[in-house]
């Protein structure tokens, strides 16, 4: 059995379709109406959205078979979200990837798979609408299309979940997608006994950007400051916009030089970014730091508190400090 290789943005995606929160919910009827619809034209007894996890591909919709999920590495889907195409198995006891493969040779008997991946606005594979048979059998090129065209609509049923979680002005997880990928980091630090800390920014005199030039030059002041936080950290490192002019990130096995690091970075990012537009202001930014305590950071509610209250202290410091320099 050919055990599937692991995407090059592996990373992105596990957290992609973690912060849709959509793993290990309730049947929803707008993937369930997909799967049967297959199930039907297909004429196949198997039908499946099937969304890969980290070691485990999940089931979100499942016509035909009793488990909700199964592990990774027997996974036709993982093979599948390796590439944009239609993966196509006519026989699999003719294929050197999956002959022995236990889905193959026991229940539940694999001899036809078709997976067509789903892919996401960013580029993630996060699964894919699949069709699965007991006996050997091909598609034609109809066939083929039909199939492409069911999972578009299975694409279009995902995005829908992703904007609840995405915030759409700057492109980064809104607080609902933060909260749950940054818990879920949290979760790792402590299992792992690594450190953590959390930065919460806010920008200064941001109102004052909107009042003199815009509410669409504050937006793409935003966008900016998204787009610099993107370039400063790490792929690793939880990102979100909480609302208005405050965003968060989620620094995870960092310690303080790290995270220090990583702060004189996006000041670096800035400081270059407002000499190269000019714009008639400066995007600044005030910052509050919390370093992760699992005796008293269980929830990341309670780790956003602390920042932002870390955050309020150092704006309050810097107005002070320019008080008296006036």
């Amino acid at each position: 059995m050919q055990v599937p290789s692991t995407p090059s943005n592996e990373s992105a995606r596990i957290d992609t379709l973690r912060a849709l929160q959509i793993l290990d919910t309730s049947p929803e009827e707008r993937f369930d109406r997909l799967t049967r619809l297959a199930k039907r034209l297909f004429g196949v007894p198997i039908a499946l959205v099937s969304l890969v996890d980290a070691d485990r591909q999940w089931f979100k919709s499942c016509v035909g078979l009793s488990a909700s999920e199964t592990s990774r590495d027997v996974s036709f889907c993982a093979h599948a979200i390796l590439g944009d195409e239609l993966l196509l198995v006519p026989d699999t006891l003719a294929d050197e990837r999956f002959y022995d493969n236990p889905l193959v040779t026991n229940d539940p008997n694999i001899r036809f798979y078709a997976g067509c991946p789903l892919t996401v606005a960013n580029g993630s594979r996060l699964g894919t609408l699949c069709l699965i048979d007991v006996k050997p059998r091909g598609l034609d090129a109809e066939e083929r299309e039909l199939l492409r065209d069911l999972a578009r609509m299975a694409e279009q049923e995902l995005a829908a979940v992703q904007l609840a979680t995405l915030d759409e002005l700057t492109l980064l997880s809104n607080r609902r997608g933060f909260e749950a990928l940054a818990q879920h980091a949290l979760n790792v630090c402590k299992r792992m006994e690594k450190p953590a800390s959390l930065l919460f920014f806010d920008l200064n005199d941001f109102k004052l950007i909107n009042d003199t030039f815009g509410h669409a030059e504050g937006d793409r002041a935003l966008q900016t400051f998204a787009e610099l936080l993107r370039t400063a950290l790490r792929e690793s490192d939880v990102i979100g916009r909480l609302g208005g002019d405050e965003f968060v990130a989620l620094l995870t096995d960092a310690d303080s030089a790290e995270t220090h690091e990583v702060t004189r970075r996006l000041t670096q990012l800035l400081d270059a970014r407002n000499a190269e537009e000019r714009r008639g202001y400066e995007i600044r930014y005030s910052v509050g730091q919390t370093s992760y305590d699992p005796s008293r950071h269980v929830l990341i509610a309670e780790l956003l508190a602390a920042a932002d209250a870390a955050m309020y202290s150092h704006k309050q410091a810097s107005k002070a400090r320019g008080a008296r320099r006036g």
